[in-house]
């Protein structure tokens, strides 16, 4: 779904449009799987797990958000602070998790589960389907077509709706009591589910969307435009809040209910038939299908867009659109559980660097040192690998030791070691005001010294369309995001 774009007068309740389709945009098909798992393990602690959730997912993106927008820009900003090429490695890390190593075949994945299994059983086999999947993306993606666009934009309330009444019919007759938590870890869980989600690596793309939306509603005065975007933020959050909390419940009234071994989609899968019957299985599976499917072609097309425009037109857009189909089949086949499970290592040790980036650009006023942000960065990003080491092969048990571990912010204290220390060093070599110039300024004075790279990560969210390539190296193709899906 656009976010409507109107180039009017602004008026007061601008707000409340650009926040509802703000929360279309954040609010994928693919991350409706997590927060009724999250509900189901959590049993009776499952406002503690939604809580975690909610805070990496809703609140801390929604604050990164209003922070690349008061800091002047999207992704340049980040580049700006942590430097160009470091910036730019970040940048594309999050890329490839959102578009080409993760989110992607995960949408295949989870139609597969969600829509295919439920209605035609075991005689549509995983890897014929994921061929046929990423053959209508393909087609779609290099050449953009409308009929997608305005799927999307009627999928995204249906979706809605569907949810909705699924959850009121959950409160109204609960599926069962709530049970003791089985999982040990239910904070961790939360945060975990949160990184999963990916929006906090997709808030470069969601902030030039943002921006666009201000502008076009007539608010083109600087400090006009923030407290739009702070109110729209809130909106979104609120929202967003509300349905999560609301399948995280579902999820959690079937504690004892369910069969605990189900997979996420899965247990979705079987929430809706014990709500809604088998009718409702099947109107509920072909709506996320067709949202998976045109999250996919976004996810994709954005992709390719955003590393032609990295390599500064030397991975040509087609080129890159077959690369990331090829590689979302193959990781697709692997299953849904498997792709999630490969993935949270991953997610781990990406999401805390950008995070406490994000973070430390609300302050940008107050911080004139990038030795800041890279410490503060390179903290995060070491204690990450070495907790993600650790969880997944139990290498150093010490790690448990570490402060707020148990709520899975043990990378923190070394991120604000790491910007103290920053901090320091700045002084130590005088650097302490190469922060002064705005952030967007400085990449950009950067890109024009050398090659052109990318200004705007993420194109994952625009929908200006992709246009024609004009040689010899045009500026990236800028998809639209059908739907408002990313995930």
């Amino acid at each position: 779904m656009s976010l409507i774009v109107t180039d009017s007068q602004p008026r007061k309740t601008d707000f409340i449009v650009i926040g509802l389709a703000l929360f279309a945009i954040f609010f994928g098909a693919g991350n409706l799987i997590f927060p009724p798992y999250l509900g189901m393990t959590a049993g009776d602690q499952w406002p503690i797990a939604f809580g975690c959730f909610v805070l990496i997912d809703v609140i801390i993106t929604c604050l990164g958000l209003f922070a690349l927008n008061r800091a002047g820009g999207s992704n340049a900003a980040i580049e700006g602070t942590l430097g160009h090429r470091a910036g730019l490695l970040l940048n594309s890390a999050a890329v490839l998790c959102t578009g080409v190593l993760i989110a992607s075949p995960r949408t295949a994945a989870t139609t597969f589960e969600m829509t295919i299994t439920p209605i035609f059983g075991d005689a549509v086999p995983l890897l014929p389907f994921s061929i046929v999947f990423f053959a209508v993306v393909f087609a779609l993606t290099v050449r953009q077509s409308k009929v997608v666009d305005i799927i999307g934009k009627v999928l995204t309330p249906l979706l809605v709706a569907a949810i909705v009444v699924l959850v009121v019919v959950g409160i109204v007759s609960p599926l069962g009591p709530i049970g003791p938590a089985t999982s040990p870890t239910v904070a961790q869980d939360g945060i975990s589910a949160g990184y999963q989600a990916m929006d906090i690596l997709c808030i470069a793309g969601f902030a030039v969307l943002l921006q666009d939306a201000v502008v076009g509603h007539g608010f083109r005065d600087r400090k006009a435009q923030l407290p739009v975007v702070a109110k729209a933020c809130i909106v979104a959050a609120v929202l967003l809040t509300l349905i999560y909390g609301g399948i995280t419940y579902l999820g959690a009234t079937a504690s004892l209910t369910l069969d605990p071994h189900l997979t996420q989609a899965q247990l979705l899968v079987q929430i809706t038939r014990s709500l809604l019957g088998g009718a409702g299985v099947i109107l509920l599976g072909v709506i996320v299908g067709l949202a998976c499917l045109t999250t996919a072609i976004g996810l994709v097309g954005a992709s390719a867009a955003f590393f032609e425009r990295a390599t500064g037109g030397r991975l040509r857009y087609s080129v890159g659109v077959t690369i990331a189909i090829i590689i979302s089949v193959l990781i697709c086949n692997l299953g849904l559980t498997n792709i999630i499970n490969l993935a949270s290592p991953v997610l781990a040790v990406i999401c805390p660097p950008f995070m406490i980036t994000v973070m430390l650009l609300l302050f940008v006023n107050r911080i004139h040192s990038t030795w800041v942000f890279k410490g503060a960065a390179g903290g995060a990003l070491v204690a990450s690998v070495i907790i993600a080491l650790h969880t997944t092969f139990g290498i150093w048990s010490a790690v448990e030791q570490w402060p707020l571990y148990s709520f899975g912010f043990a990378w923190l204290p070394p991120a604000l070691l790491g910007a103290v220390a920053g901090w320091m060093l700045s002084y130590a070599f005088g650097y302490q005001h190469d922060l002064i110039e705005d952030p967007v300024q400085k990449i950009e004075q950067v890109e024009h010294a050398e090659e052109p790279f990318a200004d705007e990560v993420s194109t994952l969210e625009d929908e200006r369309g992709k246009g024609k390539h004009a040689a010899p190296i045009p500026p990236a193709p800028r998809p639209a995001v059908h739907g408002g899906h990313l995930r």
